[in-house]
Parts: C-alpha cells; structure tokens; sequence
C-alpha cells in the first residue's frame, strides 16, 4: 500500500498538516493574551456565564504562568483539527446510516470495532502510513473519536416524530427539505452532544499521540512519566484537565432545566 498509493497519503499527509499548522498558526502568531480574551469571549458568547468567562481567562492565564502555553496551543490545534475532520466525515455517515438501514447495518460492526479496539492499536496503521509527526496523531485521533458523531447524528435523525415529517410531506416538502428543514434541526441537540463527545475523546488521545510525534502536553507528561517526575507531570496534567473543562463548558448541550 505505501508502495502503490504513497502519493494519496504523501497528499492527505500534507493536507492535514496545513490544516494543523494554519490552526496553529492563528494560535501562535497573536501575543498569548489576545488568544486568552478571544476565547474568554467566545465562552461568554456562547454560554453567556460570567462564571465560565471568569474561569476560561484564569485558566488559560495559570497554563500561561506555568509555562506550557506552546505545548497547549499544539494541543488545542490537534483537538480542533480531528473534531473537524471526525464532524465533517461523521454527520454526513450519520444521516446515510439514518436514511439506509443496510448502510448502518454494514457499518454497526466497524464502529463497534473502533470503539472497543485499545486506543493506542490505531498508532500502528498511522505510524506505518505516515510516518512521526502531528499527522499520524491526528488520524488515530479521528479514528477514535469518529464513532460519536456518525452514532449520535443517526439516533438525532431517527428520533425525529413521525408527525413532523408526515406534516412535512403533506406541505408538499421534498425529501432533501424534510432532513434540512425538519429532521437536521430536530437532531440539532445531538449533533452538538456528538461534537462535545468528540472534542473530549479527542482531547483524550493527547498522550497517547505523543508517542508516534505528535507535539502538545501529551509530551511532557510522558517525559515526567519516564523520569517519574511527580511535580512535572501533575503540572502538564492539570493544564490538559483546565483545557478539557474549558472545551466542554463552551460547547456542552444545555439541559432543560438551563444548566
């Protein structure tokens, strides 16, 4: 395969890493406090919690005075760059596996398959076809956390009340109407339950994406782990748990009761 089709992955390869780096480049390039009041205003925009903005600028302000800053950049990149790609690819297999039962049928067993595989057997495939590096981690990445969108985008789509599509078709609705206009705004709070889950799997790989290259706080905290520095492994683990609250506070579904 890495005979025969290296100028497909030579060309995913270079894609994925320019979506990487033009991520990491909008991360880097501005002086870290501008990008610590973007995303301070973007949780406030978002949740409208004095509480989560208050948190979001303290957070990122303690990962900044503790010295990761570079690493966290790296990290939030990878986690953006595979939610994008698992979103992308997964809603669009959802709503297949939601309009063709077969299709979902076909697919139920390789999506069991990721889910239950130990994440770090994707790295094998990845280094092989990739070589080191930020690219290899970021399809493991997106191979581990892909089953949530396509899972949850499907369940949005079938749960949608019969009543709805039926008054649909009745006003003479054609089918591609009826999933824009009735059945993806129905499964809208699932989808964003998939994005939430996908940003958190994704965020979850940051360790284990650091053993084939892959840059960000996952690095450190191996380096701790194989020096058994207790002191620098806390540090850097405590930046990725800020991270990961940060991420799913901004984009969690809100419950009924407005929590």
């Amino acid at each position: 395969m890495t005979a025969n089709a290296d100028w497909f992955f030579d060309w995913l390869s270079s894609v994925l890493l320019g979506v990487i780096n033009g991520l990491l480049w909008c991360l880097t390039t501005p002086h870290p406090l501008i990008v610590m009041a973007a995303m301070t205003g973007l949780s406030w925009w978002l949740r409208r919690s004095l509480v989560l903005a208050a948190f979001t600028f303290c957070g990122l302000l303690l990962i900044f005075n503790q010295g990761y800053w570079k690493e966290t950049t790296e990290t939030l990149a990878l986690v953006l760059a595979s939610t994008a790609v698992s979103m992308v690819v997964g809603v669009p297999l959802g709503i297949a596996a939601a309009r063709r039962q077969w299709f979902y049928e076909a697919m139920r067993p390789v999506l069991d398959l990721m889910q239950t595989l130990p994440s770090f057997v994707y790295l094998i495939p990845a280094l092989i076809l990739f070589g080191l590096g930020m690219v290899p981690g970021l399809i493991a990445t997106v191979i581990f956390a892909i089953p949530a969108p396509i899972r949850l985008t499907r369940l949005g789509i079938v749960s949608t009340p019969s009543s709805l599509r039926e008054a649909a078709v009745a006003f003479g609705a054609t089918p591609s109407q009826i999933l824009r206009k009735v059945e993806l705004p129905f499964a809208m709070p699932q989808i964003m339950a998939g994005l939430t889950q996908t940003i958190m799997l994704s965020l979850s790989m940051v360790v284990i994406a650091a053993l084939v290259g892959a840059n960000g706080l996952g690095v450190p905290v191996l380096r701790a782990l194989n020096t058994v520095n207790v002191a620098r492994g806390f540090d850097s683990g405590l930046c990725i748990v800020i991270l990961a609250i940060i991420l799913d506070r901004m984009f969690r579904t809100s419950t009924g009761d407005g929590q």
